[in-house]
């Protein structure tokens, strides 16, 4: 897990080293374990390392292979790279490191761009053919590692997070209106290729863009997993599948030259990968939960849940409490290492959790992503047995944060755009062929979306700020196809996740399969007061809020009076939708 920047000209101009050095120290905490820059021409990479695999100085980045003409900067874990690499060796490719970044190299010389198909993992990258001058960025297929742009005329950068492209200057930092309308509206996501910033854009999830040197450039998406039925497994057969994909793909993500602990939050999704490892054989499995005061009348932690998995597996096991003195100071800190704004207010949990595991492994284990392949939120039984034609309607009003109307209410005039643009945007993605119920319309729609810009970039930003790489098994590829096939009626049962809870039963305690379904609990976020609404006041009373103009007055200052209220469909605050966006572009210095 590393962090990635380069600049490629089209202007016959040399690649600005500069400004790509520029870039590195805000990549620091993703790679505190080194640097690297390479230059050729009209291109320029330059990487900061986390050591995971190949902890010698051979797998540095930028990694060059002189005898095939390949330069690459990668950002990410290739877990089957073992195998790949004997493969390859067969095929009489030869190696200099032990390393999946060298695998990368050989696979790209090996398939060309459809390098990416041989690969089980996460990965964000870039390398350049010396002969050609050609360019080819890619990304992982649920798009686990970022990967940011920003194009002028005669250039393009990239970057593994949006502030390191700040950085290197020269970026259009106006307000995207359309991605507004999105924060709004879409439970504050914004979909790809748009960020909140008009001139950074991100490659979307399971893409490949390659660039001639004259600038012209071509996408590619490689993958989608597909929502047919699977015409040999009986429902009975589901929950053995679905178990045996898991299995794999929880072993898969061991591969490491360094500890890998887990995440432990006490929900079914963690508590299944512990017990998964447990029947591998992982003993003195490192296991981590976290807990938070108590406030506005709901509990800071799930200890007691997180407790029994730790002793029924007999984990090492951490419980993080975190008290007052440390939220606050978390909340800006948080805010800092966003790549885009991000209300969840799991964000800061995961910041806090992060800077205590860090001190103890490099690598984790994480559960999310389950919900969002199996079904396992609030918004989706609503839309069972819907028809498909009023699919659209049933999602925008269990999911979206507020009807468009309500917009010309709250966002100043000059910031509204005409159209219901998340509404055009799911309506586009639901007309798509290939997913015949609602159910399975919105699930893939919220795998490719929601999921990528919400809790998988959650994690990847807060685990990064500390130098941890977290990998998420309910993400591999190949057990998210085997998810989209199965039958929704199977998903929804039990509550959410039903399959999931029938593969589990024997392996993880009936007390955490039949539990409420829980989260990451952060009272201090979900009801605002003392410092943490004082520390929102202030930002929504800024003088750059106030010059930046995004909100009616009015609204700001109904919400202002009350502040824990105003909620929006899901039960979000309000308030601190407003507040964050605001604390990120005063962060940003825009």
């Amino acid at each position: 897990m590393c962090g990635i920047a380069g600049e490629l000209r089209f202007d016959g101009r040399t690649a600005d080293g500069d400004a790509v050095r520029r870039m590195l120290p805000c990549l620091q905490a993703r790679g505190p374990d080194g640097s690297g820059f390479a230059a050729r021409g009209p291109v320029a990479f330059g990487h900061r390392r986390l050591k995971i695999i190949d902890l010698s100085e051979a797998g540095g980045q930028p990694m060059t292979d002189e005898e095939l003409g390949i330069t690459l900067v990668f950002n990410g874990c290739i877990y089957n790279y073992q195998e790949l690499r004997s493969s390859l060796s067969a095929d009489g490719y030869r190696f200099f490191s032990t390393s999946d970044t060298e695998v990368i190299i050989k696979a790209y010389h090996r398939w060309g761009a459809d390098c990416v198909s041989h690969f089980l993992g996460m990965f964000a990258f870039a390398l350049v053919e010396h002969e050609s001058g050609r360019v080819v960025l890619a990304r992982d297929r649920l798009g686990i590692k970022p990967m940011y742009l920003a194009e002028a005329p005669g250039r393009l950068r990239f970057a593994s997070t949006l502030p390191a492209l700040l950085a290197a200057g020269e970026v259009d930092t106006s307000i995207d209106k359309v991605a507004l309308q999105h924060y709004m509206t879409f439970h504050s996501v914004v979909p790809a290729p748009r960020t909140i910033l008009t001139g950074v854009r991100k490659l979307p999830p399971a893409t490949v863009r390659t660039i001639e040197p004259d600038g012209r450039s071509r996408e590619h998406v490689y993958w989608e997993a597909s929502f047919t039925r699977h015409a040999g497994l009986s429902e009975a057969d589901w929950p053995e599948a679905l178990h045996e994909k898991l299995k794999l793909a929880v072993e898969r993500r061991m591969v490491a030259d360094v500890p890998v602990g887990v995440l432990l939050s006490g929900g079914i999704d963690s508590s299944y990968i512990v017990a998964l490892l447990a029947e591998q054989g992982q003993r003195g499995l490192t296991t981590f939960s976290i807990g938070f005061e108590a406030g506005g009348g709901e509990s800071g932690d799930e200890f007691f849940y997180s407790d029994i998995v730790a002793r029924k597996f007999e984990t090492e096991h951490h419980q993080i409490r975190i008290g007052g003195d440390r939220f606050l100071p978390a909340v800006d800190r948080t805010v800092t290492a966003m790549s885009e704004p991000m209300v969840s207010h799991d964000c800061i949990a995961f910041n806090l959790l992060s800077e205590d595991v860090s001190k103890h492994v490099k690598v984790v284990q994480s559960g999310q992503g389950a919900d969002e392949i199996l079904a396992g939120y609030s918004w989706y039984p609503p839309l069972a047995g819907v028809p498909r034609e009023r699919a659209v309607d049933a999602y925008a009003k269990e999911f979206f944060d507020r009807p468009h109307a309500r917009l010309a209410r709250q966002l100043a005039p000059e910031w509204l755009v005409d159209t219901d643009v998340s509404r055009e945007f799911v309506a586009a993605s639901f007309a798509r062929d290939g997913a015949t119920t609602a159910v399975d319309a919105a699930l893939r729609l919220d795998s490719q979306v929601m999921l990528v810009d919400d809790p998988v970039k959650r994690v990847d930003n807060m685990t990064m700020a500390w130098g941890l790489e977290a990998r998420v098994p309910f993400l591999d590829h190949e057990l998210v196809e085997l998810a989209a096939a199965c039958p929704p009626e199977l998903k929804l049962a039990h509550g959410g996740k039903g399959v999931l809870k029938e593969a589990a039963r024997g392996v993880v305690p009936d007390e955490i399969i039949d539990r409420p379904k829980g989260y990451f609990p952060v009272p201090g976020i979900r009801h605002l007061e003392g410092q943490i609404l004082d520390r929102v006041r202030d930002a929504l009373h800024a003088p750059a809020a106030r010059e930046r103009g995004l909100f009616r007055p009015e609204y700001v200052d109904f919400l202002l009076a009350d502040p824990n209220t105003p909620r929006t469909t899901l039960g979000a605050n309000q308030l601190w939708q407003l507040a964050l966006l605001e604390m990120w572009l005063q962060d940003k210095g825009i």
